[in-house]
């Protein structure tokens, strides 16, 4: 057992110095870390993108187009295979999913069918549930109809968007800087993300221009208006400029060269002009093409087309005969490399279109970066300073344990690569309070053991054990809100939720293991009588207050304000924020001076953006513009964003600029009613198994009760609810659990021990008895969260606002609900008070312990 149990202390401490060690790189400075040899690790904390600055772009593939390029594509193939196989047809035609075509000679149906067999056999699907990707109906008369099937355009989709993921990493590959990260999410969607300071209009125009780019003859046999009010000559179309107004040109519809024929594409300045110039090397087909187009097209102009518009007409003054065309237009050096970057990677297969945008300058991050950092140092130290003054030495050790556990954090995500994010942030200093909450478990319990006559050895081994039911019950709680927060969650909340998650495994890690190894040292080169001087939770320990006493009036109180909150919601509503309502938000800052507010407000009422608000924003240089979701799809936010960019640019620096459009926006709203939802269903169930369906339902009702009023916190203050609001939520309801679990599990030991207690006096007790932990828990999390409110800077202090409310109001619920409600479900009958079922005349109990 001696050997064991050192194994275990090693082991412990091994794993310290290990986290200790792959945390140490983020505390170094550069210089340093350049001369660690690569042996070593030196990998540092990434950081989201709200800290570092950049932007997360969501895009999506358009069905409609991807329909439209099938159907175009499948026409082409169905007459080529007719083609080949020498059979007459007329008629030929594509409308949405549907190609139609006559047969000259009906006889010939079965030749039809074979020659089309390459299209009949395509499958789509799983090896094990396949599909047609075309339905071949033979009508009367010759007529064939072809159908595209909704899983064959599944498969297109699918596919297409896994290519444009290719051509999106090219692209940004030439902007340099960090790594973005490029991810699929379902079938059509495609999540962006760039650190680093970038343009967030040009990154979006490229990553969203279709980049179908071809060098085109222009048709000299007929006048474009001619072309415009007949019909163009066979092989020729109309194709309008991108100039304002646009003019038409009549060109050839078969390309010289286009950009599938670019080999490489460079910018360059032209010496004799000055101007910015972009030269492609063409393969030898491409190659080919232009050199002979332009042996006859010499003193001529051609068409530069690029997404169906004509965006220049060079003019041919040579013959290219070296495979090397030089397009000299009229281009900025941006459009110049923008055009350069869309030849390197090539044409999108269809358009992607913008569903949501947030962009965090650099600047706006390091702020925030500094503000949270303080605002988490600052309450750190007070939580550090009350443990220390209520516990002395063990509050030493507590401490120890909280700074090792925030190192374990930063070390796990170091280690696996996942962001830290502001809310992330956040959770950190929410997982040290509930690290005090298990050291505050144990040593209460330790007192008590010792209070009972025990050694201090045989206290701390006991203290250890009988905290462990009621620690594990209350983490594994809020663990189930994190995992489902982390599932259901989206940007900085998933980071915040991540963040939370690994805090509460190594929380238990700590609490368990390294404080007990720590105590034991301390037992072993010790060997104490008493249990150390310092520690002044015995002012608890004569506590006989009758908390039920009340608990008639308290309760209908609770109840009263949880109606109310359900009525102003239901009558007033929430200030929903754009991520559940669509709409932009984008914070500004005056380059020089303050910023003028009602300026601000004329300039864009002016612009016809529908509902438009402005309004101070920390110190008096920022301003914050909303802008409601308006109609017109998902582009319309986009243009909003784009219209305030061009009026307050020259004046103002765009720190951050959050865009949601509709179907973001619904999703969200879908998420996070579902991951509330969840998370309170996988909570009750785990609370039904461990303990009486009595606990369950009271620990729901007191939930339920924390939720309600917090709801009426943002309805009355008019806060915006977004969703750091529903991450918000979600972790009052592991707390509010948490705080209910502690009690309900003392309740239940109670049960056992004293079968014939009236309930409320039993629940008096319980709740007396842990009357140090629930005071000590709630001071510490407060302690760190108002600390965070008042200097976490604006960025979260709304979020740690919230949460300062609903611990408070946790809390409280965790006595005036949680208890009442078990005294009106009669968690056991026939105890003597006149709460529960006796039957005096009987003489029998019946006691159902936990």
């Amino acid at each position: 057992m001696p050997y064991i149990a050192r194994w275990k202390t090693f082991t412990v401490w091994l794993v310290v110095l290990l986290s200790m060690i792959i945390a140490l790189p983020n505390v170094l400075p550069q210089t340093v870390l350049d001369k660690i040899p690569d042996w070593l690790p030196k990998k540092q904390l990434v950081l989201g993108l709200d800290l570092e600055g950049g932007s997360r772009i969501s895009l999506k593939m358009e069905r409609d187009d991807v329909i439209a390029a099938s159907l175009r594509s499948s026409v082409n193939e169905v007459a080529n295979l007719l083609r080949s196989a020498g059979i007459a047809y007329s008629g030929l035609s594509g409308t949405g999913q549907t190609i139609e075509l006559t047969i000259s000679d009906p006889s010939r149906m079965a030749a039809v069918r074979e020659a089309l067999k390459p299209m009949a056999d395509r499958v789509v699907g799983d090896a094990d549930k396949q599909v047609p990707e075309f339905a071949i109906v033979p009508g009367d008369n010759g007529a064939l109809r072809i159908e595209l099937t909704d899983n064959g355009i599944e498969r297109r989709l699918s596919a297409d968007a896994d290519a444009a993921v290719s051509v999106l990493a090219h692209r940004l590959e030439s902007l340099g800087g960090k790594q973005p990260m490029i991810t699929r999410r379902g079938v059509d969607r495609v999540i962006v993300q760039i650190p680093g300071l970038f343009d967030p209009e040009q990154l979006k125009s490229i990553l969203t221009q279709a980049g179908d780019f071809s060098y085109r003859q222009i048709d000299m046999s007929m006048q474009v208006e001619d072309a415009v009010n007949g019909t163009p000559p066979q092989g020729s179309e109309v194709v309008y400029s991108a100039d304002d107004p646009p003019i038409g040109r009549l060109l050839r519809t078969e390309p010289v060269f286009s950009s599938s024929d670019v080999v490489s594409a460079e910018t360059s300045t032209d010496e004799a002009t000055g101007e910015p110039v972009v030269t492609m090397v063409l393969t030898p087909e491409g190659a080919t093409r232009i050199a002979k187009a332009t042996q006859t097209s010499t003193g001529t102009t051609m068409a530069v087309v690029l997404d169906g518009l004509v965006v220049a007409t060079p003019l041919i003054r040579t013959a290219v005969t070296d495979g090397r065309v030089t397009l000299a237009a009229d281009m900025s050096p941006e459009g110049a490399e923008d055009l350069t970057v869309l030849l390197r990677s090539g044409p999108l297969p269809a358009a992607l279109t913008v569903l949501e945008e947030r962009s965090t300058g650099a600047g706006r991050g390091s702020e925030s970066i500094q503000s949270i950092l303080r605002g988490g140092l600052i309450g750190a130290l007070l939580v550090g300073l009350f443990m220390f003054g209520f516990y002395g030495f063990f509050g030493l050790v507590a401490n120890v344990a909280v700074i090792l556990n925030v190192v374990m954090i930063v070390a796990v995500l170091t280690a696996s690569g996942l962001a830290l994010t502001l809310p992330g942030v956040a959770g950190i200093v929410l997982t040290i309070g509930m690290a005090v909450d298990s050291n505050v478990l144990i040593y209460e319990r330790i007192r008590e053991e010792v209070r009972h006559g025990r050694s201090v050895f045989d206290a701390v081994q006991h203290g250890f054990a009988r905290a462990f039911s009621a620690i594990v019950d209350a983490n594994i709680t809020t663990l189930i809100a994190a995992i489902i927060l982390l599932y259901l969650g989206t940007g900085s909340v998933r980071g915040f939720a991540v963040t939370l998650a690994v805090g509460i495994v190594t929380t238990l890690f700590t609490a368990f293991t390294l404080t007990r190894v720590m105590l034991m040292v301390w037992l072993r080169s010790r060997n104490p009588k008493e249990l150390p001087t310092g520690i002044r939770t015995g002012i608890f320990d004569g506590a006989a207050l009758r908390f039920m006493a009340i608990r008639n009036f308290v309760f209908s109180l609770t109840a009263l304000l949880s109606l109310l909150s359900m009525l102003a919601f239901g009558s007033l509503g929430l200030n929903l924020g754009i991520d559940f309502s669509g709409g932009a938000v984008i914070e500004l800052r005056a380059k020089e001076g303050n910023a003028d507010v009602e300026d601000i407000r004329l300039r864009l009422s002016q612009l016809n953006l529908g509902v438009v608000t402005a309004e101070p924003f920390g110190s008096q240089q920022d301003v914050v513009v909303r802008v409601q979701s308006r109609e017109g799809g998902e582009n319309a936010e986009q243009t909003s964003v784009l219209l305030i960019r061009g009026e307050l640019e020259d004046s103002y620096d765009f720190r951050r600029v959050e865009v949601v459009g509709p179907s973001i926006s619904g999703e969200l709203t879908r998420a996070a009613t579902l991951g509330i939802v969840l998370s309170l269903l996988a909570i009750i169930i785990y609370i039904w198994i461990r303990f009486e369906w009595q606990f369950s339902v009271g620990a729901i009702i007191a939930t339920l009760h924390d939720v309600l009023l917090t709801i009426g916190l943002f309805v009355i203050t008019g806060m915006e609810f977004n969703l750091g609001s529903v991450a918000a939520l979600l972790m009052i309801v592991g707390y509010s659990l948490n705080d209910t679990v502690v009690v309900y599990d003392r309740i239940r030991e109670n049960l056992k021990r004293y079968p014939r207690m009236p309930l409320p006096i039993l629940i008096d007790t319980s709740i007396n008895q842990t009357l140090s932990r629930t005071v000590l828990t709630g001071a510490t999390t407060i302690l760190a969260l108002a600390a965070l409110s008042l200097f976490g800077g604006e960025a979260i202090q709304s979020f740690a606002f919230v949460m300062l409310f609903g611990i408070a109001v946790a809390t409280f619920s965790s006595i005036y609900v949680a208890g009442p409600v078990l005294i009106l479900f009669k968690l056991r009958h026939g105890t003597p008070d006149g709460n529960a079922d006796h039957h005096p005349t009987s003489g029998q109990t019946t006691t159902k312990g936990a």
